[in-house]
């Protein structure tokens, strides 16, 4: 658990910016950041702070391992690889595996229910990719420890991403400047943010949450295509929203941290759909994973191994239940095969339509399977969307119930802002000065609607 939204908007992240703006000198600074992510992590789940003290500990001890004079280098990255990957394993995989094997087999294995550390994901791979930058002489080895603490920890990305790899961001920590207008384009960010969850994400949650639950005798093809597009439409504003929350939060401590979403949904393919969703997962994935493993250097066959591979850990890393493995392994399936059909380079308006068409398409379908509970009911679902054309009363009221007028226009605003809309007008006259206005009312629009809603926290706090 972590801060409420009014605690955390009201109280917190205004006294934490007010006092890191007071404060003379980086290292304070950047003392009272470590102070405020520990709180800010251990609010509500104080045992974990623990974890994540000793994730910092270890990985900064393997970092002097494997920066120093030692022969041993490979063992200690190797180490560190087990240790981190192992700590993820038993809190992430270890009781959902053996509920599995239970249930599969009749087994009766016992196994303690351990709840999931918020966030573990995310700054176990930011972990790894210090110790492996290191090993790999992109950067030196870090003698503070606080620096190391900092950036594990740093709350503004800390639970939910982005993933900040340590050779993108260890020049920050220790110099940066805060300066008037990285403050003001950092709350624009942050409000935008916030906007995209509590306005837009929050409202299709409610839609996608009542036609995920609902008894399958309320579905038809209609219900199904608006759970899918609903979901399809909660999961980019709510990630989506998060990241640029994180992004905003950190120009307003002076950090730069890289985007994490370019505008995914038009796309025109698979592969620049992953160009442009999650960027520091896949970019992860691709530096410290694929590379590695030979990238596409040892011919197409192994490309494609390569990137199944690659794609099943992503669907794992999401978390043990076989729906997101299946959702990895669905897109990897779609890469290898557009790397396989021939490429067209005859440009078209109709072939572009045609091709987004598809993108969207696939990545609909596939989300389906990423937010069923089961993949029985991913299969139902998709089954229903394109072959369900049954439309009994009960079945077309529920689906009317659920397209409210706000739901419409949220809709529509979705739309709308999964598209660069805002780039086109950027250098207008008077854009700079009317979207400071306007970040400003979605702000006092935004903490009104959480003092009337009650707390939905972000789809990647699981993870």
């Amino acid at each position: 658990m972590v801060f409420s939204s009014s605690v955390f908007l009201c109280v917190f992240l205004p006294v934490v910016f007010l006092a890191h703006t007071l404060i003379p000198g980086l290292k304070a600074r950047n003392g009272l950041l470590i102070l405020a992510s520990l709180l800010f992590y251990a609010y509500g789940e104080p045992v974990y702070i623990i974890l994540m003290l000793i994730s910092i500990l270890l990985n900064y001890l393997f970092g002097l391992w494997v920066g120093g004079e030692s022969n041993h280098k490979k063992t200690g990255v190797i180490a560190a690889v087990v240790v981190n990957l192992g700590v993820l394993a038993v809190f992430k995989y270890a009781s959902p595996l053996i509920g599995f094997i239970n249930e599969s087999w009749g087994f009766n294995i016992p196994f303690p229910q351990i709840s999931l550390p918020i966030g573990i994901s995310f700054f176990t791979f930011q972990a790894l990719s210090y110790v492996i930058d290191v090993y790999r002489g992109t950067v030196a080895r870090e003698r503070s420890l606080a620096n190391i603490m900092l950036y594990i920890s740093f709350f503004p990305q800390l639970i939910a991403g982005p993933i900040v790899k340590y050779h993108d961001i260890h020049l920050q920590l220790a110099g940066r400047n805060v300066t008037a207008e990285g403050v003001a384009s950092g709350l624009r960010r942050f409000s935008a943010g916030l906007a995209k969850k509590v306005l837009i994400a929050n409202t299709m949650a409610g839609v996608a949450d009542s036609i995920f639950a609902a008894d399958l005798a309320l579905t038809n093809s209609a219900v199904c295509w608006i759970g899918a597009l609903a979901y399809m439409m909660q999961i980019y504003f709510d990630f989506s929203g998060y990241s640029d929350m994180a992004i905003g939060m950190g120009r307003m401590f002076g950090f730069r941290i890289k985007e994490n979403f370019n505008y995914p949904y038009i796309s025109q393919s698979i592969q620049e759909f992953w160009r442009r969703w999650h960027i520091s997962l896949s970019g992860w994935f691709r530096e410290y994973l694929y590379i590695p493993l030979g990238g596409n250097r040892k011919g197409m066959f192994r490309t494609s191994i390569n990137k199944i591979i690659v794609f099943f850990c992503t669907g794992l890393w999401h978390g043990a239940n076989l729906t997101f493995v299946f959702w990895g392994l669905y897109h990897g399936f779609f890469l290898m095969l557009e790397q396989y059909l021939p490429k067209c380079e005859k440009r078209s308006w109709i072939l572009s339509i045609v091709k987004h068409i598809y993108t969207v398409l696939v990545v609909c379908v596939g989300f389906v399977f990423f937010r069923a509970e089961t993949l029985s009911q991913g299969f139902f679902f998709v089954k229903e969307m394109f072959t369900g054309f049954h439309y009994e009363a009960a079945a077309m009221n529920f689906a009317l119930s659920n397209l409210t007028p706000m739901v419409l226009v949220m809709f529509a605003a979705a739309v709308l802002f999964a598209m660069p809309v805002c780039k086109g007008v950027e250098k207008t006259k008077g854009y700079q000065g009317a979207s400071y206005v306007i970040s400003i009312l979605l702000l006092v629009l935004c903490m009104m609607s959480l003092a009337s809603n009650s707390y939905n926290p972000f789809i990647y706090f699981r993870f």
